[in-house]
């Protein structure tokens, strides 16, 4: 079978290895001159930066490729990390939230004053939310029938009453703990992809696991390392990789796809598999063809405001993520949700891979990732928001940190939402596609295949299952299994 992938993010990476292991013959055709998409990376006067996602956890997944590949699985080495992250408020409260369930019980009692106990139980409660659900809900395609008739599902059914289904998440995590402060940590988990706690299901609590109860992570050299990984044994899988060749149109032909233009020519494929936003897959690809517009036209994801700052300076109380909360939680989604203005007072986010790899950045100094949460670009007014936006993170950041931190920087970057929906394809700079921000979210998401349009398949962070890492990577896994049931 001749397979080809639109786009090289991770999981068309990832899709194309499958196949090649399967014996196709698969090629990849990527815009721009570099593999990765959003999981990308780029150096600036001796600072190294991950552009992109900055999160890993899951690394079994990455883990399971190689050895597909008949790789040894130390091919892929990470760090395995004690804590998930150092949180901050403005009024001086610090927490560390220590993987050892007994440090981070302490630190709770320590920093906040009150009983760990409903913490624990409710991690306890993520977990069985990651295993009544995630072999349904992240492991298989969400639109075929066959995937309902399984024991997940019946499991699913009987604890559907415990899913959280009808609750919003932040309610969810109001009832569960007891401290302000603990609602807020958890609430923030709606963000991994895209969405709101105060709208989003409170099924949604099952991404706490992932990092409270399995651990994170990270790979050595980098997060780039990953589509690095993916990349090479795909390369020697046989995977035919195009860079700088932007696909303008998905051949059909009487309902089937049967190729790609490319620069004017076409490419016949048997098989075409869709690493790009699926907005601009049907809108831009696929113009000859009836698009899902009730798919298409909802509510989009948040996007990101990051500035790539090169940090003179070593901070002994920040780690690899770190977090500096509003004090207006609500207010900010708001904000969010309204979509035309960015919080006065945002939660910031802070990843410094050089904590773990110190050649990162130059001795004695710091690669800070700075991440603010904002809208998706709607033609709002970035050109007078984003500075706006810079001086309230600094402030926010000396502050807390009691430091004046804007003369440490000795270098700069930036990516915001009109450069990443340029870069990536990603339709209106949304990092999730659409958000899922309503109870029925999981099932209305695209699907890993087209329905009307045969040999047509999906994957990456746009559709089923949904964006980050470890979901991106379980698409092309569900892609690949539909791929070869349909071809059987």
């Amino acid at each position: 079978m001749k397979a080809v992938v639109v786009g090289a993010g991770i999981g068309g990476l990832a899709t194309a290895l499958r196949l090649a292991r399967e014996g196709h013959e698969v090629q990849v055709f990527e815009q721009s001159e570099s593999l990765g998409g959003k999981l990308n990376v780029f150096s600036q006067n001796g600072y190294r930066f991950d552009a992109g996602p900055s999160l890993f956890t899951l690394p079994a997944l990455v883990e399971e490729l190689v050895e597909l590949s008949g790789e040894p699985r130390e091919r892929f080495q990470y760090h395995t990390l004690d804590r998930s992250c150092h949180y901050f408020w403005d009024d001086g409260t610090q927490l560390i939230a220590w993987f050892d369930k007994a440090k981070l019980a302490v630190e709770i009692k320590t920093k906040l004053g009150v009983d760990p106990e409903p913490s624990l139980k409710h991690l306890a409660h993520s977990a069985f939310l990651y295993e009544t659900t995630a072999a349904l809900f992240m492991e298989r395609s969400l639109h075929r029938a066959k995937s309902y008739f399984s024991k997940d599902v019946l499991k699913a059914l009987v604890n559907v009453f415990r899913l959280d289904l009808t609750t919003s998440m932040h309610r969810a995590n109001e009832r569960a703990l007891n401290h302000p402060k603990l609602v807020q940590l958890f609430d923030r988990y709606a963000t991994y992809n895209g969405s709101d706690p105060y709208r989003a299901p409170g099924v949604l609590n099952i991404i706490p696991h992932l990092e409270h109860n399995i651990g994170t992570f990270l790979p050595k050299g980098g997060m780039y390392t990953i589509t690095q990984t993916v990349a090479e044994l795909a390369q020697e899988s046989g995977v035919k990789f195009h860079l700088n060749a932007p696909v303008s149109r998905i051949v059909t032909e009487n309902g089937r796809a049967t190729g790609v233009e490319v620069n004017g020519s076409v490419v016949p494929a048997d098989t075409v598999i869709s690493n790009a936003d699926v907005f601009t897959t049907y809108r831009h690809l696929l113009p000859q063809e009836n698009a899902p517009a009730g798919v298409l036209e909802r509510e989009r994801s948040t996007s990101a405001l990051i500035f790539y700052w090169g940090i003179a300076q070593n901070f002994p109380q920040l780690h690899l993520h770190n977090i500096f909360f509003t004090n207006d939680y609500a207010h900010e989604f708001a904000l969010l949700k309204e979509g035309k203005a960015i919080s006065d007072d945002p939660t910031v986010y802070i990843n410094i891979t050089s904590k773990l790899e110190p050649n990162d950045a130059p001795e004695g100094c710091e690669n800070w990732f700075v991440m603010i949460n904002v809208p998706a670009h709607f033609e709002q007014d970035w050109d007078a928001l984003i500075p706006k936006a810079r001086t309230a993170i600094l402030a926010k950041l000396s502050k807390v940190l009691g430091m004046d931190v804007e003369p440490l920087i000795a270098t700069e970057a930036l990516l915001e939402p009109r450069t990443i929906e340029s870069k990536t394809a990603s339709h209106r700079g949304a990092l999730y596609g659409t958000a899922s921000n309503d109870r029925m979210a999981a099932f209305l998401r695209h699907p890993n295949f087209s329905s009307s349009i045969k040999g047509l398949y999906f994957c990456g962070g746009s559709v089923h299952p949904g964006g980050g890492i470890p979901l991106c990577l379980l698409s092309a896994k569900i892609v690949h299994e539909l791929i070869e049931s349909d071809h059987a």
